[in-house]
């Protein structure tokens, strides 16, 4: 292995030197100097990579820079949850340790253990695994969410997590605030999806844990294409898990398909099985009826807009780590419209 230089480069939203000595303190089989590099992919909190001067890793999550919404970047709930699921069987990262507060870096942020292992984020990445491997995923995406909805709430000691009733109300109180606190522009048809669903919400079952935003970019394979690592717990709560299911569905796009959560996605490859399977299979292993399943994929289109228009506000104002979004705040804006469209289509709206 060559000599590396001793100095590290400074890179945004990251205080290296004081960085550091937390890592001296919390993880002693770090060799510095440490190099800090910006993970692509996250479009809310900030990920990054720390490699020491023998090529060890780790990954350190905070907020992104300037000013964010309460409750929406809570790095220590992340953390709870993740360390609250090692022993259980939901895969997930170690997790080494917690910065509370702003006296280290500027921000909390916590750091976890380096998983190695594809994340699929486009049709190029998909291609990276076998046609055998990506079936196995489409089996294994659902095998994981249902261990994630059956893990019992009070032995891993997140029973206090959130409320577990009114999951769905809670949500549109939520991400229509959050629209209107982050809006660019007005959009009448977030509005007007906001309200049908408010008017529609299906009886929910017991509380589980949901996930959030559980998608294959958001999780971690090995070659075979099982799940070795759920990431971004950051929407985590308590609530209706079929919530997870339709929002996995939105983001499974199939070929030919023209409402889609994103473009250029992973699932359109060969091998990748269909919606239907993933019903099919999380109706097998969970037992949970999904006859109300459009009501959830049409909920997820709507979250999701609202959610990339707080990213591209903040895309807008610069504070997503020094990343280069040049061209992103033109694609997002059209993005959002067209989420907001998908949402009102699903549940038979005029869009």
């Amino acid at each position: 292995m060559a000599d590396r230089d001793d100095t590290t480069t400074p890179v945004e939203g990251i205080h290296a030197d004081e960085v550091t000595a937390w890592f001296a303190e919390h993880v002693p089989a770090a060799r510095p100097p440490l190099d800090f590099d910006l993970i692509a992919g996250g479009r809310s909190n900030l990920t990054y990579a720390v490699t020491d001067a023998g090529d060890a890793r780790w990954v350190l999550r905070r907020p992104p820079l300037g000013h964010v919404l309460a409750t929406a970047h809570d790095m220590g709930r992340e953390h709870r949850i993740i360390a609250a699921l090692a022993d259980t069987a939901v895969p997930v990262p170690t997790v080494i340790g917690l910065s509370p507060d702003d006296s280290v870096n500027g921000a909390p942020f916590y750091v976890m253990d380096f998983v190695d292992g594809p994340i699929l984020r486009n049709d190029e990445a998909a291609r990276q695994i076998s046609e055998a491997a990506r079936a196995t995923a489409t089996t294994s995406m659902i095998d994981v969410l249902a261990d994630i909805h059956a893990v019992d709430l009070d032995a891993v000691g997140l029973a206090d997590l959130g409320r577990h009733d009114g999951y769905i109300e809670r949500q549109l109180k939520r991400w229509q605030g959050q629209w209107e606190k982050t809006k660019t522009r007005e959009l009448p048809v977030i509005d007007a999806v906001h309200d049908r669903l408010a008017a529609s919400v299906p009886v929910q079952g017991p509380a589980t844990i949901v996930h959030g935003d559980y998608r294959l970019d958001n999780c971690i394979l090995d070659t075979t294409g099982h799940v070795q690592a759920v990431l971004d717990w950051e929407l985590c709560t308590l609530g209706d898990p079929l919530a997870d299911v339709g929002q996995l569905c939105m983001y499974w796009t199939e070929p030919g398909d023209t409402l889609v959560a994103a473009p250029d996605a992973p699932t359109t490859a060969e091998g990748f099985g269909t919606r239907a399977d993933l019903r099919a299979r999380y109706a097998e292993v969970s037992g949970r009826d999904l006859s109300e399943i459009d009501y959830y994929v049409a909920f997820g289109f709507w979250k999701l807009a609202c959610i990339c228009e707080g990213v591209l506000k903040r895309y807008q104002a610069g504070v997503m780590g020094g990343a280069d979004v040049s061209g992103l705040v033109e694609m997002f804006t059209v993005h959002v419209a067209n989420l907001a469209a998908a949402a009102a289509t699903t549940l038979d709206m005029d869009p």
